[in-house]
């Protein structure tokens, strides 16, 4: 008996926002990575997310650990694009507004 070695691709879909994800699942590839540099192991990520497979999560770390540069910079890329879309929304919604009238309302209701 022969054993065929065949490399799988990177269990890795990138959504049409740009969002990588992990296998089939809504976990993106940014909190596996986020998870992993904690010290989680694999196993520990699929009890925490278990829509995850315990291989893909494998597949997912190796990728990580083969391309950290390419990883790393999309990784910065998606913390900067959560900060704009952050001051986007407090500039639309100020917080400190909101904090006030639900302060004042529930004055109100306490009187």
């Amino acid at each position: 008996m022969t054993l065929v070695v065949v490399a799988e691709p990177a269990p890795l879909q990138t959504n049409a926002d740009g969002v990588v994800r992990v296998g089939k699942t809504r976990v993106t590839l940014d909190t596996v990575i986020a998870v992993f540099k904690q010290g989680s192991t694999a196993e520990e990520i699929v009890y925490r997310y278990p829509s995850l497979r315990l291989a893909d999560v494998y597949a997912t770390i190796a990728f990580y650990l083969n391309h950290q540069q390419e990883v790393e910079t999309y990784l910065q890329q998606r913390q900067q694009q959560a900060q704009e879309i952050r001051k986007m929304n407090e500039a639309r919604f100020d917080p400190q507004g909101l904090r006030d009238r639900l302060l004042a309302r529930k004055a109100e209701k306490s009187a």
